[in-house]
């Protein structure tokens, strides 16, 4: 007999379907969920202009209270939520469920503020502590705290501090430290995981980041943790939605690789410098993995990933105090000099120059 995994799905409705509660049951129902919701909002065009009409407190909590009471939902989504005292109290009704992925979406794609500052407030309070999983975007999490996030170990120190309000794990993403690429941080269990992707246009598509929240919040009530639950998501919406827009004119198979590729770098990075490393994860020859690479990007494996050491030793070098040699060793580099060697050869200058 097929097991039913009552997921629920907690934000606005967009009844274009790209966004929103129709795409969280879109989501739930292609993984194996039983999608249930509750309608925050109303996605309403006005003159091509896009606003919210938020329902009153009771309506949600009343839609909260008789799913709970009836469906014992095993995984919840918060997404677009506003009001101080609605916050509390849909905090008041879901706090039973042990699996929270709060996702609220402060910003909306285009970067107009959705909820106002009480409301990030009474997220922070009431939550927060709540949450098995918190996601926030980098400039949400910059708006949160009050303070910018420019380099990897910013994105540790915000994922540390928003840790201490009470969420178990953390996952900041759409960092922009690198120019051409995007940067996500899953931190919790006192431990902090990089992930990054040179499809930024993918990654910035309309409702990307709802799929993946509710994707992860699936997962979860399916009996994943954390760090599985994220891995599963991510896949999921790797081949339904992030690289549905891939370039036409090349090979769906070749892009597939590359960006196999760019995960695995941005995994061992630090540890593994070689091709040949990264075609025997692959399963293929460092001769085909050349010819992924030139199709899709028009570089050799080796410059991708020098492109990447490269891009990673700018941001410390630039963003942190550590020393040329901390730097070094972070990188994976078994000498000083040999870093410096390579970084001159890469950018026409040493680290020391890079620095005045």
């Amino acid at each position: 007999m097929k097991t039913i995994y009552p997921i629920l799905a907690i934000s606005g409705s967009d009844g274009i379907g790209s966004s929103g509660i129709q795409a969280d049951i879109k989501t739930i129902t292609d993984l194996g969920g039983d999608a249930m919701t509750v309608i925050t909002c109303m996605a309403l065009n006005h003159n091509n202009t896009m606003k919210w009409h938020m329902l009153h407190k009771d309506v949600i909590v009343d839609q909260a209270r008789t799913i709970m009471e009836m469906a014992h939902p095993k995984a919840i989504k918060i997404g677009l939520i506003q009001h101080p005292h609605t916050i509390k109290a849909l905090r008041d009704e879901i706090i039973g469920c042990r699996k929270i992925v709060c996702a609220p979406g402060i910003f909306a794609s285009d970067g107009t503020q959705l909820i106002d500052d009480e409301s990030i407030q009474a997220i922070m309070t009431y939550l927060i502590p709540e949450s098995t999983l918190l996601m926030l975007r980098c400039n949400e999490a910059e708006k949160m705290l009050g303070r910018s996030i420019t380099s990897n170990d910013d994105m540790i120190k915000a994922a540390q501090e928003l840790n201490s309000l009470g969420a178990e794990w953390i996952m900041i993403r759409g960092g922009e430290l690198a120019e051409g690429r995007l940067t996500a941080l899953l931190y919790g269990e006192g431990k902090g995981h990089f992930f990054t992707s040179y499809n930024t246009e993918g990654w910035r598509k309309h409702g990307v980041g709802g799929a993946l929240s509710t994707a992860i919040t699936t997962r979860l009530g399916m009996g994943d943790n954390i760090p599985l639950a994220v891995k599963n998501a991510h896949e999921y919406v790797h081949s339904r939605v992030v690289y549905a827009v891939s370039n036409e004119k090349q090979s769906l198979r070749a892009n597939d690789i590359y960006n196999e590729m760019m995960s695995l770098v941005a995994e061992n990075y630090q540890q593994e410098h070689g091709v040949a490393f990264y075609a025997d994860k692959l399963n293929i020859t460092a001769r085909y993995l050349s010819q992924v690479t030139d199709k899709t990007v028009g570089k050799s494996p080796k410059q991708v990933i020098a492109d990447y050491i490269i891009n990673e030793a700018k941001i410390l070098l630039g963003n942190s105090r550590l020393t040329i040699q901390e730097v070094s060793d972070r990188l994976g580099f078994s000498s000083q000099t040999l870093f410096c060697k390579f970084f001159k050869n890469q950018e026409g200058r040493t680290p020391t120059e890079f620095r005045r």
